[in-house]
């Protein structure tokens, strides 16, 4: 869809999942108010790799597990879709691999991270739906050292000659490097290998451990270990779920994921 008509039955059945109420144009706003609804809606998740459920990149696929049956997914599944939605709204969308820093304590791969450039009213932003910790809710503008308040976060981009774009996180009085991009324009089928990696070596953090999360309006819902932990504020609780019924109960009702018996 290129133009302002209304969405095809398929694109709205996308922006009822994600709880998008506006007017669908061409807009900043528009793209900003589309990611924030994404991942208040869309859970990071990585349930299907622990449980040895093949993973598909395909958009169709993608469309059923995310939207027909309203599950999450990691960088290489989410952004993969949002794109697709956004390409399908009419937005110019490049898709980039990005090297993940955050925790890193050694040189962390090129292509284990998958990210989105959008144009917007003349202007190239960064969009990212698929990170399971904190990140921009809103796109972010790509222009070099523009401090970018949003809420109580704050970020900027910075430029390295070797690395590209770094995406940086303010803390305190410190900027932190979350992930950092060059402009190389990646296709579809480049992300399959990445993705298999990821799915299938045991090296790989995704096949460690849940990694669940999803921002609330109070905060953030995650899974470590067993523990399931709800942020509000300040103020964090707990909960282990005893019997394998209480669990999928948990993933329900926290990240609205409904897990088979």
């Amino acid at each position: 869809m290129t133009n302002h008509s209304s969405p095809s039955p398929e694109i709205q059945a996308y922006l009822d999942r994600i709880g998008f109420k506006g007017k669908v144009d061409h807009g900043a706003e528009t793209l900003a108010a589309l990611q924030h609804c994404h991942i208040y809606s869309v859970p990071y998740e990585n349930l299907d790799i622990l449980n040895g459920v093949p993973l598909s990149l395909a958009i169709p696929d993608l469309y059923e597990k995310i939207v027909v049956r309203r599950r999450g997914g990691y960088c290489f599944e989410l952004n993969a879709l949002f794109g697709w939605l956004l390409g399908e709204l009419g937005f110019s969308v490049t898709h980039y691999f990005a090297r993940f820093w955050r925790d890193e304590t050694n040189l962390p791969p090129k292509r284990r991270h998958h990210v989105l450039q959008v144009e917007a009213e003349g202007s190239r932003y960064l969009c990212d739906v698929g990170v399971g910790g904190n990140v921009p809710g809103r796109p972010v503008l790509i222009k070099e050292h523009l401090e970018q308040p949003q809420g109580t976060e704050c970020y900027r981009l910075d430029r390295d000659p070797f690395f590209g774009w770094q995406l940086m996180e303010r803390k305190g009085e410190e900027w932190r490097l979350i992930y950092s991009f060059a402009e190389e324009p990646q296709l579809p089928r480049d992300y399959v290998m990445a993705s298999y990696w990821c799915e299938h070596a045991p090296e790989s953090i995704f096949r460690q451990g849940p990694m669940v999360s999803i921002r609330t309006t109070e905060g953030r819902n995650t899974v470590a270990g067993d523990e399931f932990r709800v942020f509000a504020g300040k103020e964090v609780r707990t909960l282990i779920p005893q019997t394998p019924g209480e669990k999928r109960e948990a993933y329900k009702q926290y990240f609205g994921i409904v897990l088979p018996e």
